[in-house]
């Protein structure tokens, strides 16, 4: 390793394990886990200590980001049941089915006045990498007991899906822009390699696993431990052979996910092995702590050199993106539902951009071609302001909600807000299990 390298990965573990001594102590306050690292980022970043360069560490950030978004991709595909877009889940599949292409839609026309210079790709671009909402950054506001289960179940299961979803926008858009690495292969390439291949190895990895899996346990060959890291192989398998065939490692570790999950639902019930862990928990677990570290690479890389460089027109669009973007879709996905105004200006608020968003920055920050830094910047500030605004608020309205709700539901108990949610007893959503 390099002095350069050497300092960059001293730097990461003190961050790591300053925020672990403190960790107990920080939940209490506001200060989440990517405030804290985003800010940490920035300071050792080339704005600040110089500690973490683009350039010097650029193979390093890219594989650390994109294991990331690899292990979040499947373990929240991985633990999506049926149940959760049936009884009460008509909120998430509002949200996905009408909220989401709305978004990317409102994103696309927003920035066509307040983003001249970006052609109609890169603006398409630009709202795709800004469609998809990460739980974790606002982790309180999806956790609190005092909001009802139905809203902030809805809440986690569409972050756990809208990442996935917009993969083939995303893909497709860059394809579309010319200059980049994908636009050589044209539309058919695109949509043979990317889509339809990569969502076929995923599918054959997942299932396969997920019908290994519990073969070997039914026989007694793999203990608690060796489970835990068989479904983390399952997951790099998945990503790393649909790569090797210049597919989407993303949208194959994704499909495997599901795929997975589907082959352990079908197998017979497996004896209890002792080992008082869940199989997902090393890749849940693994994943949370990588996409907090993306937080501060985030810092570094994108939003530091960008708040030298930004102007009003890319403040505007970041502000505008986490309202008016987020609300007047999530208003129009929730028309006839019976929620009231607060619960759908809750919903609508609670939609901060986060890991998606910034892998699916740096990815395309490394493209160079005219219009791809000016789309970073926008992407700097609207994930940065959504770590710090969303962050603050989450606790302080997740409490204002939830007094609004008892409230409401002592006058009103058929309340459409009190349905309940279809949450396992015990079960966690995976953007619980992210370090706050």
């Amino acid at each position: 390793m390099s002095g350069g390298g050497a300092w960059t990965a001293a730097a990461v573990a003190a961050v790591t394990g300053g925020y672990g001594l403190f960790s107990r102590r920080l939940a209490s306050t506001p200060l989440s886990a990517p405030m804290l690292f985003t800010g940490l980022g920035v300071l050792i970043g080339p704005a600040g200590l110089d500690v973490i360069h683009p350039e010097r560490d650029a193979g390093a950030v890219r594989t650390l980001v994109e294991a990331a978004l690899t292990l979040v991709l499947f373990a929240d595909a991985m633990t999506v049941r049926r149940r959760d877009l049936r009884t009460g889940g008509f909120l998430p599949l509002r949200l996905l089915a009408l909220g989401l292409p709305l978004t990317i839609g409102a994103g696309w026309l927003l920035a066509w006045p307040l983003l001249p210079g970006l052609t109609g790709g890169e603006l398409a671009l630009l709202a795709a990498i800004l469609a998809p909402t990460d739980a974790a950054l606002g982790k309180a506001a999806m956790t609190s007991p005092a909001v009802p289960p139905l809203v902030r179940e809805g809440l986690n299961v569409e972050s756990g899906l809208n990442d996935g979803l917009v993969l083939p926008f995303f893909v497709l858009f860059l394809a579309a822009i010319p200059g980049t690495a994908t636009s050589a292969e044209g539309a058919d390439g695109v949509l043979w390699r990317t889509l339809l291949l990569s969502t076929a190895v995923g599918l054959a990895v997942g299932l396969t696993g997920g019908r290994l899996l519990p073969w070997s346990q039914a026989r007694g060959w793999v203990t608690g431990e060796w489970r835990q890291v068989f479904v983390l192989a399952v997951a790099v398998g998945a990503y790393t052979v649909a790569t090797a065939a210049d597919g989407s490692g993303f949208i194959a570790a994704w499909t495997a996910g599901f795929a997975f999950a589907l082959g352990l639902r079908q197998a017979p019930p497996l004896p209890a092995d002792g080992s008082g862990g869940r199989a997902a928990d090393l890749t849940e677990y693994l994943g949370g702590l990588l996409a907090t570290l993306s937080f501060l690479v985030f810092g570094a890389v994108l939003l530091g050199p960008a708040l030298e460089e930004l102007d009003w027109r890319v403040v505007t669009y970041a502000v505008l993106s986490l309202t008016v973007v987020r609300t007047v879709p999530v208003v129009l996905a929730l028309a006839g539902t019976g929620f009231r105004w607060p619960t759908v200006a809750y919903i609508g608020w609670f939609g901060p951009r986060g890991l998606a968003s910034v892998v699916f920055g740096l990815l395309v920050v490394e493209e160079h071609v005219p219009g791809i830094h000016r789309l970073g910047l926008v992407v700097a500030a609207t994930v940065g302001l959504s770590v710090v605004a969303h962050g603050m608020s989450a606790p302080f309205l997740a409490a204002r909600y939830g007094t609004w709700f008892r409230a409401e539901r002592a006058r009103t108990p058929e309340l459409r807000e009190a349905l309940a949610a279809p949450e396992a007893a015990g079960t966690a959503h995976p953007a619980r299990r992210r370090l706050s």
